[in-house]
């Protein structure tokens, strides 16, 4: 058989996972599927990109980084502009088939899990969201003993001539990311001296500012859909949410700001 767009997408396998739980059937509910399976997919992506922007990082591949980061920031925007398409259903369009839901949550999504760990937000806790030696379990532990994206962009720096801290080089990879002096200081200064890392810098930057931004509009929704009722898996809904606000990934370009 020829290859064909169908075979090659796998298009029709693709297009008979909405499988809703309602019955009679509710109208909503094909959308909430949709958008959370296309939240994976995007997740996927992710994941992929930033596997290569810390080797990118690593290897001081500058023009590299900053394409990678530009497709990460594009991504980033997009599942930000998905939750107003989410937000055409209403409360009452929600609660039609909610309960079909039990304990199903986006809390589950061992993908944004490993999106977080990649990106430097750890907690061993979050392992025990899945069974062990699951697929997810396995691949969560694997991102948890793996270094970060700030571990690689450490790298970066040495290469551009920043003896950084004994405590940052031997990091506990298992530590979530904190604020460091040296790191700000060698911000800066890459800020002043190199336009081009300057270029990279800013892409971070607006990386950090999608996801959030993502995180937000996440919460506004769930407000907007639920209120303050608890969440499906179980967590304290928009509440559990709101305290997931304005943790930056990279928190030395944030605290730069005040200098540049």
């Amino acid at each position: 058989m020829s290859l064909t767009y169908e075979n090659y997408l796998k298009i029709r396998e693709l297009v008979a996972l909405q499988q809703v739980q309602s019955d009679p059937p509710e109208h909503d509910e094909t959308l909430f599927i949709v958008i959370h399976q296309v939240y994976e997919l995007w997740f996927k992506l992710l994941l992929h990109e930033m596997d290569r922007v810390k080797i990118q990082l690593t290897t001081d591949d500058l023009y590299g980084a900053v394409a990678t980061f530009q497709r990460m920031r594009t991504v980033m925007k997009t599942l930000v502009s998905q939750l107003d398409i989410l937000e055409t259903m209403t409360p009452m369009g929600f609660n039609s088939f909610r309960a079909r839901l039990e304990s199903a949550s986006g809390f589950q999504s061992a993908q944004f899990r490993e999106f977080e760990f990649a990106l430097g937000y750890k907690r061993e806790s979050v392992l025990a969201l899945h069974e062990s030696n699951s697929a997810a379990h396995v691949a969560l532990v694997k991102r948890f003993r793996e270094r970060t994206v700030v571990d690689h962009f450490y790298d970066f720096l040495e290469q551009h001539g920043f003896d950084l801290p004994v405590e940052l080089k031997n990091k506990d990879v298992a530590e979530s990311t904190i604020a460091h002096p040296a790191v700000e200081e060698a911000v800066f200064r890459l800020y002043k001296e190199d336009r081009g890392v300057a270029i990279l810098l800013e892409l971070m930057t607006d990386f950090d500012e999608g996801l959030q931004e993502w995180r937000y509009r996440h919460v506004k929704m769930v407000e907007r859909t639920i209120g303050m009722k608890i969440g499906t898996g179980g967590s304290s809904g928009a509440e559990f949410l709101r305290k997931t606000l304005f943790q930056p990934v990279f928190p030395d370009l944030w605290n730069v700001r005040y200098r540049l």
